[in-house]
């Protein structure tokens, strides 16, 4: 069956300016076949009248994670909480709410809501000391955890810390309450999986994509990908008949053991996993054919992904320079360790994905890329540069950048990595302790999108949820404004590196799909591409904007079939 899409503004994300507007489009079975001006387009079997509403390509959330995300939607939200009052009262009145819950979980606290940005277990236990508490931060590199989850993790005054992590301790000695890296990781973490069932992470899972097709998100790379995961997302394909209602592809979480034989074999069980799943398009050629389309898995393992330094809220992301407090923090990964696990990932064909938000993980980062170029030799277009390209060869990619050295950017280009970067966490509500943990003209290059552009990475949006909200269109508003979706009363922060709305949304979709190798047959709208599309009840490029705030997806369309549907607002939701 045949469907035409007219009378609608349909933008593309075709990269040249000639093709990236169109009135009408034709979809045949999860092909588009069609796109152009209402005069010219084919008869259909169905004719859909969409009133002149905004046709986009369907978002790709470039860098998520999808467990935590729907486990995080069942939890006690805390990020707009900007006092230990607030929090506290959010955290008395969740218990009150379920009195008879053996653990409470909360997420997405900041640092700068907490005096002197120091948590402890007592300033949960004034409210809840009953139950074990445990809060994952905003940046879900820590976790903040009363008396009684200490007791029930065992951490104690003679608890090491793991390598790569740290346990805040008193003067004494004593742990204090607030577990960083990969102490959240060994300890809360890996208690909350031995603790949860399948049926909550089937519930997870339910959550998660009901909550990113309502965001018109169509594909989705997730970022810690483990057994817990690929199993609960087998079991939701397995429920709906082999497919997914949105396109899942997935790095292998690659964690430092210290031990190289050891990270060499988790390398190796992803490079297995991603020839299981039909994951090894991480060299992609793709030709945007039909076969290209009605052949691609709905789930699939692409590669590994390494955790490089931690964040600048917490002073972990690994700097050249010290922060202002005068420390500093070693890489998780220090170059020799990683090198050998980047070099063996790059032979068996898997896509790189590393964590790098210092400027001097960034660099390890690229270090180690080059040495596995010089070990593996080149690919066949491992230089492929431009915008929307399908870039076969290598696909390799630094995740976050937040603050990244003068040059990075020229680098990546020349070695056709990926820059894959998050506008939601430049949000300027949050902005202040980033930018005071650093306290010098670092901070005059925070986030710096337009750089990469300028030298011609390719350049993938995404909002790493949960560690932030999922929604695509406020993620678009602060990467066209750097102004704040969290509260539109905060002005912009350096707002010289706003983006067009055209480019904002061309790396939200088009190049969010190319960072996994699929820019050759989906991420846009053009024949012979997958029909993924979204329609907009507003026009952000006629109304603004901040109109991106308030906008709803009516429908969102994967390979041709609608999996959300929202009524558009009446006159009087409308005012």
């Amino acid at each position: 069956m045949t469907t035409r899409y007219r009378n609608a503004r349909i933008f593309t994300a075709d990269p040249h300016p000639d093709h990236a507007w169109a009135e009408t489009l034709v979809v045949d079975g999860d092909i588009i076949t069609f796109v152009g001006r209402d005069d010219d387009a084919p008869e259909a079997s169905t004719t859909v009248d969409l009133g002149g509403r905004l046709v986009l390509p369907g978002f790709t959330d470039a860098h998520t994670h999808l467990l935590m995300m729907g486990a995080a939607l069942g939890q006690v939200a805390l990020t707009h909480a900007r006092t230990l009052d607030e929090i506290q009262g959010l955290l008395a009145a969740a218990h009150a709410a379920a009195p008879s819950a053996t653990v409470l979980r909360g997420r997405g606290w900041l640092f700068d809501s907490i005096p002197g940005g120091l948590p402890t277990a007592a300033m949960i236990d004034a409210v809840v000391s009953d139950v074990p508490v445990y809060l994952d931060a905003n940046d879900y590199h820590s976790c903040w955890v009363n008396a009684a989850a200490l007791a029930e993790l065992g951490i104690t005054r003679d608890t090491p810390d793991p390598l790569g992590g740290r346990i805040a301790r008193d003067a004494d000695g004593e742990p204090t309450g607030l577990l960083y890296e990969t102490a959240a990781t060994q300890y809360a973490w890996a208690h909350r999986d031995a603790t949860t069932t399948d049926a909550d992470r089937d519930a997870d899972v339910e959550r998660v994509l009901e909550a990113y097709l309502a965001s018109g998100v169509t594909g989705v790379v997730d970022m810690a990908f483990d057994d817990y995961g690929l199993a609960a997302f087998e079991r939701a394909r397995e429920r709906r008949g082999g497919t997914l209602p949105l396109r899942v592809a997935a790095h292998w979480i690659v964690e430092n053991t210290g031990d190289e034989a050891a990270n060499l074999a988790q390398v190796a069980r992803a490079a297995e996993l991603a020839e299981r799943t039909g994951g090894t398009a991480g060299r992609t050629t793709g030709g945007g054919s039909d076969a290209a389309v009605g052949t691609a898995p709905w789930l699939r393992v692409v590669g590994i992904k390494l955790i490089l330094d931690g964040v600048i809220d917490a002073c972990t992301a690994a700097m050249r320079e010290p922060y202002a407090g005068g420390g500093n923090a070693d890489p998780i990964w220090p170059l020799e360790q990683l090198k050998p696990v980047v070099a063996a990932a790059d032979a068996a064909g898997l896509q790189i994905a590393q964590h790098a938000i210092g400027d001097l993980a960034s660099g390890i980062a690229l270090d180690a890329l080059e040495h596995a170029i010089a070990v593996n030799g080149e690919q066949p277009g491992d230089r492929a540069s431009g915008p929307g390209a399908g870039r076969p060869g290598r696909l390799h990619r630094i995740e976050h950048l937040e603050y990244a050295a003068p040059g990075t950017a020229e680098r990546m280009a020349a070695l056709g990595v990926t820059a894959s970067m998050q506008p939601v966490h430049s949000d300027p509500a949050i902005f202040d302790n980033w930018a005071a943990q650093l306290g010098d003209e670092r901070v005059d290059r925070a986030f710096a999108w337009p750089e990469y552009e300028q030298a011609g990475a390719l350049l993938a949006f995404s909002t790493d949820a949960p560690t932030a909200p999922h929604e695509a269109l406020a993620n678009l508003y602060i990467a066209a404004t750097r102004a704040s979706a969290l509260d539109p009363a905060v002005p912009a922060v350096r707002p010289q590196f706003a983006l067009p709305l055209e480019s904002a949304i061309g790396h939200a979709t088009r190049d969010a799909a190319a960072s996994v190798g699929d820019g050759a047959w989906r991420g846009r709208l053009a024949p012979g591409f997958a029909a993924d599309l979204i329609v907009l009840d507003t026009d952000p490029f006629t109304a603004g904007a901040p109109s991106l705030l308030g906008a709803r997806v009516l429908e969102t369309i994967v390979a041709g079939r609608s999996q959300h549907t929202a009524a558009a607002p009446t006159e009087e939701e409308a005012r």
